[in-house]
């Protein structure tokens, strides 16, 4: 093994909204893909999870996975209930609103847990809004519009990371 170059630490992001079939998926996939097109898959730890239980199992919704696919984005992963040990595992845990950081914040105290816990919106370059709207009872438009956020958001997220990391 070649000691010289060595590999940056993996860096870890957990995306998390309500029930994780609209929001945390798209933004997991959102980020994952730009992670590759800057080919550094390799380099980070990418999942999703939402603070309610009601769709544990299930795939992502139809609309954002359509939405999704329209901008060359897959979504592949099946929605799952955040856990106390989710926050020592990701470095990073990005709430899509208000509310879903308030639980992330309640369980954070509950378990004695550091984790560093933001807004997604908080690296949105527009600045125009801290949360993600939950597009769930809207139409097809409110997922445009939303993955139209979270894909500015994302990508101010990892301008972020990698700066970081190359400024330590």
């Amino acid at each position: 093994m070649d000691d010289s170059n060595p590999r940056p630490p993996q860096r870890s992001v957990l995306f998390v909204c309500l029930g994780n079939i609209c929001r945390s998926p798209l933004a997991e996939g959102v980020f994952r893909h730009l992670v590759e097109e800057r080919g550094r898959d390799g380099d980070f730890l990418v999942d999703s999870a939402g603070t309610g239980a009601w769709h544990v199992g299930e795939p992502p919704d139809r609309r954002s996975e359509e939405v999704a696919a329209r901008h060359g984005v897959e979504l592949n992963g099946r929605a799952r209930k955040v856990l106390p040990e989710d926050l020592e595992r990701f470095e990073l845990v990005i709430a899509m609103d208000r509310d879903n950081l308030e639980d992330l914040e309640a369980l954070a105290v509950r378990h004695g847990s550091r984790a560093r816990l933001h807004l997604l919106r908080e690296f949105d370059p527009d600045g125009t809004g801290d949360e993600v709207p939950d597009p769930y009872y809207g139409g097809a438009t409110g997922f445009e519009t939303v993955y139209e956020m979270v894909r500015r958001s994302c990508n101010g997220l990892l301008e972020a990371i990698l700066d970081s990391s190359e400024g330590s």
